[in-house]
């Protein structure tokens, strides 16, 4: 499926995310999460999760992705999907949703159980650079 306002691949980027999910580094809790981003040069960018026995300093997929993001030559995300190690569907946490907003704005574009929404509508009443002083 092609998302005809982005020209986004929500499947590749779906593959993409499995992918990232299957490198995850997981002994804990067993659960494989992969985030993937298309980024507004093009670039498709991707993290997975990295767990700790320390658990608060566990890294979610989005936070390794966000690091990729900058890594690789920054830009903006345009749309991202999160996916476990077997194809599931997954959200990005509360704390994840704020660094895609802050890394995207409110129309990156999120693959949720309805279809892809743009972060405006996932994280309501966000805040961002925008609103400090």
């Amino acid at each position: 499926m092609t998302d005809s306002t982005m020209g986004t691949d929500w499947d590749k980027l779906r593959t993409s995310a499995i992918e990232a999910a299957q490198l995850a580094y997981c002994p804990y809790s067993g659960l494989q999460v992969g985030a993937a981003a298309v980024v507004d040069d093009g670039r498709v960018i991707t993290g997975c999760n990295v767990e700790n026995a320390a658990y608060g300093v566990a890294l979610c997929a989005e936070c390794t992705m966000a690091g990729q993001l900058r890594l690789t030559g920054g830009g903006r995300l345009v749309a991202v999907a999160c996916r476990s190690g077997t194809g599931a569907l997954l959200m990005p946490c509360g704390r994840c949703r704020q660094i895609l907003f802050e890394l995207g704005g409110p129309d990156c574009l999120v693959d949720t159980p309805d279809g892809p929404a743009p972060m405006s509508d996932i994280l309501r009443y966000a805040f961002g650079p925008g609103d400090l002083p």
